[in-house]
């Protein structure tokens, strides 16, 4: 289209009906309130340390004590030096949460559009299918904001790549470059992963239409400008990404150094994540239909069906009262493979048979490459239920085995469908396709989805609608209840089939008014919107609504202390605490004291197995060691209150003796017996130049704490001799720096996890400091290649003024 003033003023209009949409999707934000996040209320506990410190001092610490004993805040809302492109985003994200990230997934899919040659109308149509998909909606209702905001932007990435291979050079060079560094600023890389999947399957399908039409030299020219457009995007983002992959090695997603397990048996190698905890979370096959019907299996762990379900009925009759009843009856609707489901990733019935006409009608390589991109999205989300292709994917793709929750790659499906479904519109409202062809394919396209529909309908009689929780259920509640249960089940599973039925014959019927000429262009187009909104918000509705917005106070203070974390709090020392209940797999802890347990995807590697190999054996020497001061327990009467350990070590203390061992299996093993108060156990092959050492502990040696902060902390040592000290935080070896008197000193692993650091005789100041390289390194390659964008983009602009508009 032409930047005349008419298309200026046409795409501020439609972006402020994309404002209006999403802030009236979630209008409990115009009053005041926020909406509540389990996941983000999780990330609070983890990374409120580092932003109490930055409030207070203005200073980023990029370590934090809270959480897993300490860790880097790289993935906890980090801030870079000359981190522009996320200023960039700050910019464009405006509005509040969670309408912002609507508003992003709404501009980002009209961009696409318009880059595919798609006009407004259509292209509008195409953004609210994307935007209102229930999956995009539901990951903003948990608090996935990372995934949410990746997702956002990918949209414009495949623009920009269209464009280039379009010879749309300079426009589609720089739309790839900005939206590839907002993309990786985003920090989800499993989504910006799976995206690029995509985008190879792209690349083959254009490389096989470039060989067949003898353009193989505009191929490669479009490829080697997508290459440096890519890169430049990424180098934007270079000192995030330098940092977490140092951090990712260090962590669950990077190699083990052991090689036996808990048991003393032999660990199989891996240099990724467990095949088990990767394919954890697998669509099932049959499940995959909820795409077209959205409770196929239920649709979500807890499903409020109101007062009309059977459950409610059943529970009322036998007593018990209707808020309680409420919960129970949808508390275990959903019946599939997965072990948690918020909801189930529905398209939209509209949307889904648009799809199914697209097929008929759409030509190209357009449509190879978008279907490819469905079929492969489709069969990896399958994971464990379709083990030949990902164990293929997992052993010999790179990258692949670094993630888990494979049903997440079901996101380029999402981005897929909507647009073959907008391609296969903008061919029914072209005059250059024959009547009888469109027709044809209307009558297909009802033929196929309508079967379908009736398919599911009469596969009822094939399911038994049992689910992995309904023992659980049936020892609360009975037998007689599970059964009522599973026929709520299966009414819920008649209900939405003959649902999504009802929007695909509407759908149809508005292209056959216009086909017929009954209806106009227009008229249509508003109807089948109407249809494809009213569709997908009024599933969206069941899961996220505005009894998920509370008070703004709510949200930024998710956790009130307990009469338990009060009583800690008076102690105002430096320990850290240990929730045996909450484990490594919450922040709530990490929210008001220093903890062992947290809440991450990808938690410190070291943490995880010293709680496998000993915390779960209740080895006490690992908890004095760690410096747990209290350890939260129950009384008879289930009462928590905080037990006190009294034999700690504090936070450090000299050793008499410091013992090599051949390996890391010897070294975690050792601390089955270790007397930490005594004993240091290192790994030579680690440490060759540590020697085992046995050193005169003097009697009145110390070494005390004088400040502690998240990224520095001294301490003040007396020894009349020389002695070796060992520190209860966890050894980092990226950063953190040792200085005894001001003086840089190596220091080392010991236990496993901890700081060890020989300290000569006398009194000395020690200083461990965190001054990661990687953010110095990262921010200049950040600057440099920010300030070449910059200048590109201006240059682009420039010229695309002063050069001769020939074509609209």
């Amino acid at each position: 289209m032409k930047l005349s003033a008419k298309t200026i003023i046409t795409h501020l209009l439609v972006l402020g009906f994309f404002m209006i949409a999403s802030l009236a999707y979630f209008y409990p934000v115009l009053q005041g309130k926020a909406i509540y996040q389990s996941d983000i209320a999780l990330y609070k506990g983890m990374a409120k340390e580092r932003n109490d410190y930055k409030e207070t001092t203005g200073v980023e610490s990029y370590w934090t004590n809270s959480a897993f004993g300490g860790m880097p805040t790289y993935q906890l809302g980090a801030n870079y030096p000359h981190d522009y492109v996320k200023k960039l985003d700050r910019l464009i994200r405006f509005l509040p949460r969670p309408s912002d990230y609507l508003f992003l997934y709404f501009i980002g899919f009209y961009i696409l559009m318009l880059c595919m040659k798609v006009e407004y109308r259509l292209a509008i149509l195409g953004a609210l299918g994307f935007g209102f998909s229930t999956y995009l909606i539901i990951i903003l209702g948990v608090g996935h904001n990372a995934k949410a905001h990746a997702l956002a932007y990918l949209p414009m990435v495949l623009g920009g790549i269209i464009l280039v291979f379009r010879k749309k050079y300079i426009v589609g060079f720089l739309l790839t470059a900005i939206a590839m560094a907002l993309e990786i600023s985003a920090n989800h890389y499993q989504m910006t992963y799976y995206f690029m999947l995509l985008v190879l399957i792209l690349g083959i399908v254009y490389l096989i239409y470039a060989i067949k039409r003898k353009e193989l030299k505009n191929f490669l020219s479009s490829v080697g400008i997508l290459v440096v457009a890519v890169i430049l995007g990424i180098a934007t983002n270079a000192t995030s990404l330098l940092a977490t992959k140092q951090y990712a090695d260090w962590s669950t997603r990077g190699k083990s150094e052991l090689t036996i397990n808990p048991d003393g048996s032999s660990k199989v190698a891996a240099s990724g994540l467990d095949r088990e905890y990767i394919t954890q979370y697998s669509y099932g096959i049959t499940e995959s239909l909820d795409l077209f019907v959205p409770r196929f299996f239920g649709g979500s762990g807890k499903e409020n069906l109101g007062k009309d379900s059977k459950v409610y009925n059943y529970f009322i009759e036998q007593g018990v009262p209707p808020s309680q009843a409420i919960d129970i009856s949808g508390l275990y609707l959903y019946w599939g493979e997965q072990p948690i489901v918020a909801g189930p990733a529905y398209l939209g019935a509209a949307i889904f048979f648009l799809f199914i006409l697209s097929l008929f009608l759409v030509k190209g390589k357009k449509k190879w490459w978008l279907l490819s991109g469905v079929l492969l999205s489709l069969l990896l989300s399958w994971g464990k239920n379709f083990p030949v292709l990902t164990n293929f994917m997992i052993d010999y793709f790179p990258l692949y085995n670094k993630f888990r929750a494979v049903s997440s790659i079901q996101v380029i499906l999402e981005l897929c469908v909507p647009i073959l479904a907008i391609l296969g519109l903008k061919e029914i409202f072209k005059k250059t396709v024959d009547q009888r062809v469109k027709l044809n394919a209307l009558k297909l396209s009802v033929f196929v989805t309508t079967g379908l529909a009736i398919a599911i309908f009469l596969m009822k009689g094939l399911f038994d609608f049992e689910g992995a929780t309904d023992e659980r259920f049936r020892s609360y509640f009975g037998d007689a209840a599970l059964e009522i249960l599973r026929s709520d089940r299966e009414a819920v599973y008649i209900s939405d089939t003959f649902r999504s039925l009802i929007y695909v014959l509407l759908c149809a019927g508005a292209i056959f008014l216009f086909l017929k000429e009954k209806v106009k262009k227009n008229f249509a187009v508003i109807l089948i919107g109407l249809f494809l909104v009213v569709d997908l918000v009024g599933v969206n509705l069941r899961y996220v609504n505005t009894e998920d917005f509370v008070r703004q106070r709510a949200v930024e203070q998710p956790f009130q202390a307990s009469e338990v974390d009060q009583e800690i709090l008076k102690d105002q020392g430096v320990f850290r605490v240990f929730d045996p209940q909450e484990g490594l797999n919450g922040s709530r802890t990490s929210y008001f004291h220093k903890s062992l347990g947290g809440y991450h995807a990808a938690k410190p590697r070291k943490m995880e197995e010293l709680v496998e190999y000993h915390l779960y054996k209740n080895n006490l020497q690992v908890l004095n060691m760690l410096n747990v001061k209290y350890i939260v327990q129950q009384d008879e009467e289930g009462r928590s209150f905080p037990g006190v350990n009294p034999d700690t070590n504090g936070n450090a203390w000299f050793v008499q003796n410091i013992v090599g061992v051949n390996n890391a299996d010897e070294e975690i093993k050792a601390l089955d017996t270790l007397n930490t108060k005594e004993y240091a156990v290192f790994n030579k092959a680690t440490y060759a130049d540590l020697n085992e050492l046995t050193y005169q502990k003097d009697s009145l040696a110390s070494i005390n704490l004088i400040d502690f902060r998240p990224n520095l902390i001294k301490y003040k040592s007396s020894s009349a001799n020389d002695g070796f000290a060992v520190f209860s935080e966890m050894h980092y070896p990226h950063g953190w720096v040792a200085t005894i008197d001001d003086k840089k000193v190596a220091h080392f692993r010991v236990n496993y996890a901890l700081r060890g650091l020989q300290v000569p005789a006398g009194e000395h100041e020690i200083e461990f400091s965190f001054e990661p390289k990687v953010v110095q390194t990262g921010s200049t390659i950040a600057l440099v290649s920010n300030i070449l964008l910059g200048l590109l983009l201006v240059g682009g602009i420039v010229i695309g003024y002063r050069k001769p508009k020939k074509e609209d």
